[in-house]
């Protein structure tokens, strides 16, 4: 499923690249608020899905080349993560999904 189709499921808002939205396939997800943690567990191609919205959410999803992170709880990230998440066009999505509300409805669309 792409992270276009899903953005639309949910109801959820774009921050950057939505332009890319249509073109990335989601596989998975990983929820999780640690840094460290998640550069070690977000996937290939996963949705992050994290309430943190600094510069290095950027850095960590790009790294694992994750195919979005999913801001829940009403986040809203930075001017300097979104522009910076233009740069490395890394699409950033959010809702006022908690967490496990959204990875239910992901679970529910086969991600």
């Amino acid at each position: 499923m792409t992270v276009s189709e899903i953005a639309k499921e949910l109801n959820l808002k774009f921050f950057t690249c939505e332009d890319l939205a249509a073109q990335k396939e989601a596989k998975g997800c990983y929820i999780g608020d640690l840094l460290s943690f998640a550069m070690s567990k977000v996937e290939m191609n996963n949705i992050w899905i994290t309430i943190q919205t600094n510069v290095n959410i950027v850095a960590v999803a790009t790294l694992a080349e994750a195919s979005c992170i999913l801001l829940t709880d009403g986040c809203v990230p930075d001017k300097l993560t979104i522009e910076r998440a233009e740069e490395q066009e890394m699409i950033i999505l959010g809702g006022d999904l908690t967490a496990y509300e959204a990875a239910s409805k992901l679970s529910q669309l086969g991600i």
